[in-house]
């Protein structure tokens, strides 16, 4: 594979993973309270929380967070298999 494919690729597996936890959660909102509801709403946050180092006159802020819930996963394996059946 070529650089160019590879940098496409992650490019399109993180804007998958933020689009698809951002329809997941519009469509748990809609939803009446079940199951449903809780398999759209429901996310594991992995990652670390903010550190803050603060001067007088700057603030930084350093933290990694990824929220992660049943359709960015679905679309995260939606776009892997579309790949794999267009690049091989």
């Amino acid at each position: 594979m070529k650089r160019r494919e590879v940098i496409f690729i992650i490019t399109a597996l993180i804007l998958g993973a933020v689009m698809g936890g951002l329809v997941g959660d519009i469509i748990g909102t809609f939803l009446p309270p079940g199951a449903a509801k809780t398999v759209f709403t429901k996310s594991i946050q992995i990652g670390f929380d903010t550190t803050r180092i603060d001067f007088y006159a700057v603030s930084l802020t350093f933290g990694l967070m990824f929220k992660i819930n049943f359709m960015s996963v679905l679309v995260v394996l939606l776009i892997l298999v579309y790949f794999r059946w267009w690049y091989l």
